[in-house]
């Protein structure tokens, strides 16, 4: 039997080491399933519930194990489904390739059932990289031109295959004109910058006094020279939050998160810092970062298209974090003055103080910051974090402390609602010998995640630690855009589009065979993780959390925010009754004057 364009595709990407393929059905790509089953389902084609799920788990895939994540889909609406998890993989910066079908050649152009111009559709989203296989001689160079620009460019790229060229027989490219042949891989390398800049970039470094260094997720690779680094300059560090895992938390000179859903001692150390350096990070909020005229600054980054942006940076040095520290950390000065990291050292310290004492506060019925803070000493060692866009964000990212072997992601750029659930179903095809645990919102939950509970209770026997543990923070709220509204507009909770209805998420798991445990207690919440960490199956842990505790910005300004709240409290919404019983005493506990002794992050003193 001949070779057709579908086994093909499957033998190549087999070839470049793909071992998984996330994606749904269609008759668009009947050809490949056809192939799939020839091929004994080698790589695994992984079922989601939905193709955006795909394209998420090909993300959450992709960004846990360094590799390139694969997905597919059908012709028309499935390849619009990929899209949302395809420009979360893009602004994330991380390789995908998308494989989907098209209708046959000789319906295009006739206004054919799901017929949708593809290649103007992923123009955007695959700028890098999209075409169209008409005839079978374009592979495999379309195909590997596909992983290798993904893979070097950290980016999307797609193929497009119409129904029936899947079905042609495989002809290889010939030694003639108009033919272009192709080999697989691509080889490791690290470019480094000119030895001149080195030594501007040095000179800046040895001037400063208070130096503030922020690591994104390019510098995961560099721990040991960033750990260097900070002991030559006596630096503070702070993260931004898809760089959450590139330093230990247990770090002293580590601050944790910056920005929106960053922590205090972060927005310190670069409110005072005379000298910046930022590696491998593209943080967009400017306002987080020094005054313009305060310090002086460098970036490393390995692409050129990202460096000099957010700050007017001084030298910027393109090139590979780890291998650029390399040649950079000869050129500088130890600095004997250690008085500006023991600045940082304790602020750092006095911050996860605070975050104690928020997590201990009462609230109606569950501190949502007791609940994340009481599994921040339960995590293993080598577990993989995920978190959804929303209020369960902030938890996430400021009161669990990265250890060991930790790895943890959320969508950092596009902030979409609904990755959490398939980063960790994702995550579990890249290391199934490792736990995982995503911290959602109800409404993440709602929109997405259920459906793809039936998508872990279909694979979770093939994986070696058979933990997954999804943790539901149940408010019947959209809450993180409540608190947007009364803090940016000073408009009450609009209920209509906040109120959430109130799911039996526990109950809903057991149905589908897995383990579902309902807290509505605080003094039930460790119990509860320790039980879900010590399950033989995933589990879903619903939490009943207080909607009225809010996510409050590091540099809250006190006096701005109790003047924005009264407005809120005392205005149309007590008048319509548009915000909950209860809730004008829960923020009120969080405001100076309200009896509680608060401190400027938040915490009772």
């Amino acid at each position: 039997m001949s070779v057709k364009v579908s086994d093909y595709i499957l033998q190549r990407l087999q070839e470049w080491g793909v071992e998984h393929v996330f994606g749904y059905a269609g008759d668009g790509i009947n050809g490949l399933l056809a192939a799939w089953g020839r091929a004994e389902n080698k790589p695994q084609f992984i079922q989601a519930r939905h193709e955006e799920m795909a394209a998420f788990e090909a993300v959450g895939y992709a960004k846990f194990s360094g590799r390139v994540g694969v997905c597919a889909a059908t012709s028309g609406p499935g390849a619009i489904h990929l899209l949302n998890g395809l420009y979360d993989a893009k602004l994330d910066h991380v390789p995908v390739v998308a494989i989907v079908g098209q209708t046959n050649r000789s319906a295009m152009g006739g206004s054919y059932q799901q017929e949708v111009d593809l290649l103007s559709l992923y123009k955007d989203v695959a700028s890098e990289y999209c075409e169209m296989v008409t005839v079978p001689e374009q592979l495999p160079n379309v195909l590997d031109r596909a992983l290798r620009t993904a893979c070097a460019k950290r980016t999307v790229t797609a193929i497009i295959v119409p129904a029936d060229v899947q079905d042609l027989p495989y002809e290889a490219p010939t030694h003639a004109f108009k033919m272009v042949p192709s080999s697989l891989g691509l080889s490791r390398y690290a470019p480094i910058p000119d030895e001149d800049e080195l030594r501007r970039a040095a000179e800046v470094l040895n001037a400063g006094e208070k130096v503030a260094i922020l690591v994104g997720q390019g510098a995961r690779k560099a721990r040991p020279q960033v750990e260097q680094l900070v002991d030559l300059l006596g630096a503070g560090v702070a993260k931004a939050l898809l760089g959450k895992d590139v330093l230990p938390d247990t770090l002293p000179y580590v601050t944790g998160s910056i920005g929106l859903l960053g922590t205090r001692p972060s927005y310190e150390l670069m409110r005072d810092c005379d000298t910046l350096l930022t590696i491998g990070s593209s943080f967009p909020y400017t306002q987080f970062l020094p005054d313009f005229d305060q310090a002086r600054a460098v970036q490393i980054d390995i692409d050129p298209f990202m460096v000099g942006l957010r700050y007017p940076f001084e030298v910027n040095l393109v090139g590979d974090a780890a291998k650029t520290l390399d040649a950079l950390l000869p050129l500088l000065e130890r600095k004997t003055d250690r008085s500006w990291q023991e600045t940082v050292v304790k602020n750092a310290a006095r911050w996860w103080e605070v975050m104690e004492r928020r997590a201990e506060l009462e609230a109606d019925p569950i501190n949502p910051e007791h609940v994340v803070h009481a599994l921040d000493a339960l995590l293993p060692d080598n577990v993989m974090l995920s978190s959804d866009s929303g209020s369960a964000a902030n938890w996430y990212a400021r009161h669990l402390r990265m250890r060991g072997e930790m790895r943890g992601s959320l969508s950092g750029n596009l902030a979409t609602m609904g990755p959490g659930v398939p980063y960790a179903i994702g995550a579990k095809f890249a290391h199934p010998d490792r736990p995982a645990i995503a911290i959602v919102g109800d409404g993440a939950m709602q929109m997405n995640g259920l459906a793809e509970l039936i998508t872990a209770a279909k694979y979770w026997r093939e994986w070696e630690d058979p933990r997954l543990i999804v943790a539901v923070l149940n408010n019947r709220d959209l809450n993180q855009v409540t608190w947007e509204l009364r803090a940016m507009e000073g408009a009450p909770q609009f209920l209509p589009s906040q109120e959430l209805p109130d799911v039996p998420y526990a109950r809903i798991a057991e149905n589908f065979g897995l383990l579902g445990i309902s807290v509505d207690k605080p003094d039930q919440v460790e119990a509860a993780w320790g039980q879900a960490l010590a399950a033989d199956r995933p589990c879903l842990i619903e939490f009943r959390t207080d909607p009225a505790v809010p996510p409050i910005p590091p540099h809250a300004d006190w006096a701005q925010m109790k003047a924005t709240a009264s407005s809120v409290l005392h205005g149309d919404s007590d008048r319509t009754g548009m915000i909950r019983q209860g809730v004008k005493a829960k923020i009120q506990e969080f405001l100076p004057g309200s009896g509680k002794q608060v401190d400027d992050a938040g915490g009772e003193k």
